[in-house]
C-alpha cells in the first residue's frame, strides 16, 4: 500500500485493478487505470482539485498524479 496524500488516500495494485481510498475513507476499485489516468490528465492536470467518480471523491494534486502514473501499464 502506498500513501498518496495526508488524507489517508492510498493506492494498492491488485492484479489489473487498483484500490484507492477516497476522501471519505471508502475503498474504490479502479478497473481501468489507463482510462482513469487519461481523465485525470485531461481534467485535473494542474493544481489541486476534487475528482468525483461513482460517488467517491478524491483530492487530485501533484503527489496523487505522480503515484497513479507509476501504476500505468504503458
Amino acid at each position: 500500500m502506498e500513501k498518496a496524500q495526508g488524507l489517508d488516500t492510498f493506492l494498492k495494485k491488485m492484479g489489473k485493478s487498483i484500490k484507492v481510498k477516497d476522501l471519505n475513507n471508502r475503498i474504490y476499485l479502479i478497473d481501468d487505470i489507463e482510462q482513469f489516468i487519461s481523465h485525470i490528465n485531461e481534467y485535473h492536470a494542474h493544481g489541486v482539485s476534487i475528482h468525483e467518480e461513482n460517488g467517491f471523491f478524491f483530492q487530485i494534486d501533484d503527489l496523487f498524479r505522480e503515484k497513479i502514473k507509476k501504476l500505468s501499464t504503458k
